[in-house]
Formats: C-alpha cells, sequence, structure tokens
C-alpha cells in the first residue's frame, strides 16, 4: 500500500530530533467557590466564610519565586487566573499578584491574561477594577440560559445575571469574553439546546466554548446519575449548533472552541500545541521543558488549599517527575489533535524531541482508517470521522513511538 505524504521514513530529513523550549504560559488555581456543582469535577471547594485572599496571593508569589529559575529567560505569554472562581477574589489582590509577576518573570507586552468568572459571584462595577489590575480577558461560566437547567446544574445565577455581567464586561472596556455553553443537560431538548446558543449570540462573545456535559467520576452526577439526552440526541444537538454558530461568523478551531477572527484562546492554544506552562496554586498543573537536559517536566501542587497555605513553597509540590520519552508522543497526541487545524511533523520533533519516523508507522494506521490525514507536506489533521472518534485515534498513540529504523 503506497505512504500518504510525509511518511518517507527512509528520509534524511526528518533525522535526530531535539527538543526545543516551546512558548510558555503561567496558569493560576484559585480553588474555593460559592457553592460545589455537581457535574464539577475541578480541584474547588466551597468557599468559607471569608476566603483568605492576602495568604493566598502571598503564597502563589511565593511559588513563583521560588520557580522563577526554571522559566528564567522566557517570557510568559499568556496568564490564566482558573478555579473555582477566580473573581471571588478583589481586583487589588489580582493585581498584586501581578504586579509580582512583573518583578519576578519577563512577561510579553502583549500577553493574553484571562480571569474566569461567575455571574452569580460577581458585584457590577468590578470588572472595570479586574482590567486596571491588568485582566484583558474574561470566561464567564454561563453555560445555561434556562433557569430550570440552572438550577439542576446548581448554579447560582440566573439569565438575567449572565446578561448583566456581559453588559458590564463590555463596559468596562474588556472586549475579548468568552461565554461557557453546555449542551445535553438533564432532560434538555434540541429546540432547548438551540435557545441557549442563541441567547449566547444575542450577547455577542468575542468566543463561545460549547461542550457536552459528561458524568466525571467522583462528582455528584456521576454516582447519582441525572436523566440525559440520548446519543443520537446529543449528535444533533453537537451538529445544528455547530451550523449555527459558524452562519453566525464563529470559527471552530478545537473540539469545543468557537472564535470570532482574531480572538482564539492564546493560554489554551498553548496548551493544545503542547507548549509549556507554569502552574501556581493549590492542586496546580504544570509542564515545564528543559532544552539544556532535553527532558519535560511534570508538576502537580498539594490539592487541598489547607496543606497549600500551611506548608512552604519547596514542600508544596506533590509531583515533580520527568515525562518518560515513550509517554511523550500520546500526550503530544492528546493535545494537538483537538486543532482543526493539525500540527506539522516539525512540531511534533521540537516538542517531544521524538524523531516523526518513529510514529509514522501509527500514522499511517490512522490514515488508513480514515481518522487522520495528511493535508499538505508533513501537515496532518484529524477528518471529520477523526474529530467524532477522537479518543479511538489516540487509543492508536498508547503503546508509544516504535523505532522502525533499523
Amino acid at each position: 500500500m503506497r505512504s500518504a505524504p510525509g511518511l518517507d521514513v527512509r528520509s534524511n530529513a526528518l533525522s535526530a530530533a531535539v527538543l526545543v523550549e516551546p512558548p510558555l504560559s503561567l496558569y493560576v488555581h484559585m480553588p474555593w467557590c460559592v457553592r460545589k456543582c455537581p457535574y464539577c469535577d475541578f480541584n474547588s471547594y466551597t468557599a468559607p466564610a471569608q476566603v483568605p485572599q492576602r495568604a493566598y496571593i502571598d503564597a502563589l508569589i511565593a511559588d513563583l519565586e521560588h520557580d522563577r529559575d526554571l522559566v528564567r529567560g522566557r517570557p510568559i505569554v499568556s496568564i490564566f487566573f482558573g478555579g473555582g472562581t477566580p473573581s471571588l477574589f478583589a481586583p487589588e489582590e489580582i493585581a498584586r499578584f501581578l504586579t509580582a509577576v512583573q518583578d519576578l518573570v519577563e512577561v510579553a507586552p502583549d500577553a493574553e491574561v484571562t480571569l474566569e468568572a461567575n455571574p452569580g459571584s460577581v458585584e457590577r462595577g468590578l470588572f472595570r477594577e479586574y482590567r486596571a489590575a491588568g485582566i484583558n480577558r474574561i470566561s464567564l461560566g454561563a453555560q445555561t440560559f434556562n433557569p430550570q437547567h440552572l438550577r439542576r446544574l446548581g448554579r447560582i445565577h440566573g439569565p438575567a445575571e449572565i446578561a448583566n455581567a456581559v453588559d458590564e464586561i463590555v463596559r468596562s472596556g474588556i472586549e475579548n469574553f468568552n461565554l461557557d455553553i453546555m449542551y445535553a443537560l438533564p432532560e434538555q431538548s434540541v429546540i432547548e439546546a438551540l435557545a441557549d446558543l442563541d441567547a449566547a449570540l444575542a450577547l455577542a462573545p468575542t468566543h463561545i466554548s460549547h461542550y457536552q456535559l459528561t458524568l466525571e467520576p467522583g462528582t455528584v452526577f456521576y454516582h447519582r446519575p441525572p436523566p440525559l439526552p440520548d446519543s443520537d440526541t446529543a449528535w444533533e444537538m453537537q451538529q445544528r449548533c455547530q451550523e449555527r454558530l459558524a452562519c453566525a461568523g464563529y470559527l471552530q478551531y478545537e473540539v469545543s472552541a468557537y472564535a470570532r477572527d482574531a480572538y482564539r484562546c492564546a493560554h489554551n492554544l498553548n496548551y493544545w500545541r503542547f507548549g509549556d506552562y507554569l502552574g501556581l496554586g493549590a492542586g496546580a498543573h504544570g509542564k515545564i521543558t528543559r532544552a539544556a537536559e532535553q527532558m519535560v517536566l511534570r508538576t502537580v501542587r498539594v490539592r487541598q488549599p489547607r496543606v497549600y497555605l500551611q506548608r512552604a513553597p519547596e514542600m508544596r509540590l506533590d509531583e515533580r517527575r520527568r515525562v518518560a520519552r515513550e509517554e511523550l508522543p500520546f500526550e503530544f497526541m492528546l493535545n494537538v489533535l483537538r486543532l482543526h487545524e493539525g500540527f506539522d511533523e516539525l512540531l511534533f520533533e521540537s516538542r517531544t524531541g521524538v524523531s516523526f519516523r518513529e510514529v509514522a508507522p501509527i500514522m499511517e494506521k490512522a490514515r488508513v482508517l480514515g481518522l487522520l490525514e495528511c493535508v499538505s507536506q508533513r501537515t496532518w489533521r484529524p477528518t471529520e470521522l477523526g474529530r467524532r472518534f477522537l479518543n479511538d485515534l489516540l487509543t492508536l498513540f498508547l503503546e508509544g513511538p516504535k523505532n522502525v529504523i533499523q
């Protein structure tokens, strides 16, 4: 059988691969919420009467100071405050942290700085202060505009609060904002899913994250499953919503991400292209490439906020390990195959340090199965079938690379 373009394993063009340090992001985890939602499997906790904001920001700054040698000389291209509900933190505390970041490490002048917020956890007028603190992008957890579904999901806001929050974001001068919208909710109909999307589009966000509700282990919904739409109904929701998003001018560039021109999320794109990120805060994960040592490090900080606050910076890492060479191709594919644009072979080599020749047989198998296509010289992307059955595609890479050159 003839190989696809880019799969000539005898070529000298793809000789020994060398790890190159990719773009670097900063992820900051804020672990508290007003209330834990029954579908949420993130590392989040019901907030105490008084969130220890100052102590937590002090701990984040201490972590960054302790770890800055890991990223010295590398500019931060994006910062993302995730949670939890970061908007429970006062703007002045966010500003204090961002000032410390500027003092301790290099930050790119055009860095994207995102704050996750929930409509029920923000007071009117506050977004103006977040913008002054250095936030230039908001990700708003709307989820649905249907009052009944909001209650079923455990959300503390109503449809009016979503509109009010968006109005305040726009008035604050932050033009770049995302709305999170879920579909396939308990007992949701296709018409209701489309109505949610229409309500989101009416607010004119620059970005929409549109994703299916899934039952994750460890959540209330997982242990007491609500009645969800069947797979055929969920697929119809996805297809019809995608059509509506496309008609409204939102380009799908990732499995669940849609954006207007020039508003793709830089932070998430860095994840999906297997870039690096320094993770700060309780339970935060990180990935750091050490080009000089030709290795990739994974870090995980202790999960419990109370324990995190009690420990010194050097004791907050729950895990720090070198990623085994045979694991890197799967980790790369786990991220990059979510992107509609796909990837080129040189990106694979520079981000993994593994020669593309070693995964060439897997790529060919996926191509024959109709899950991948080579769209130009050495550029690969999932087909429509591959995007629909992404887990099956990824499974092909679980066995790791094979050395096909003897």
